[in-house]
C-alpha cells in the first residue's frame, strides 16, 4: 500500500474530523453566496433594462401626444355632459381661472374631469 492509502484508511481524531467538517461547510456555504449574488446581478440588470424599456415607451408616448393637435368642438346644450357633477360655486373666482383650476387638478390626480366632483372654488385672500 502507498501512503497515500494508508493516510485515507486511518481515523481521524475529533480536532481534525472537526476541522474537515468545517472546512466543508465552508466551501458549501460560499458556493451558495456565490449563487446567490449571482442571481441577485441578474435581477437587478434585467430590472434596470425593463425600468429603461418603460421610460422611453413613456417617453414617447408623452412625444406623440404632444404633437397631436387637439380637437376642440364648440358644442352648447342646457344638458349637462354625461358624468359630469353638476353646479360648481364659484366665490370671487373668474370662469376662466375656475376651468384651469379643475384642468390643473384633474391632471395632477391622473383622472378624467367628468370623474371629479367640484363642490365650490373660492379664492384664499390674505388679511
Amino acid at each position: 500500500m502507498t501512503d497515500y492509502s494508508l493516510f485515507l484508511m486511518r481515523q481521524l481524531s475529533i480536532g481534525e474530523a472537526g476541522v474537515t467538517a468545517i472546512l466543508g461547510y465552508c466551501v458549501v456555504f460560499f458556493g451558495l453566496i456565490l449563487l446567490m449574488c449571482v442571481l441577485c446581478c441578474t435581477g437587478s440588470y434585467f430590472s434596470s433594462r425593463d425600468t429603461k424599456k418603460e421610460t422611453e415607451s413613456a417617453r414617447t408616448a408623452k412625444g406623440v401626444q404632444n404633437n397631436a393637435v387637439p380637437v376642440q368642438t364648440a358644442v352648447k346644450t342646457s344638458e349637462p355632459a354625461p358624468g359630469s357633477a353638476g353646479h360648481v360655486k364659484l366665490y370671487d373666482v373668474p370662469d376662466r381661472e375656475a376651468v384651469l383650476i379643475m384642468a390643473i387638478v384633474a391632471d395632477k390626480m391622473q383622472k378624467p374631469l367628468n370623474e371629479l366632483h367640484f363642490i365650490s372654488i373660492r379664492e384664499v385672500k390674505d388679511k
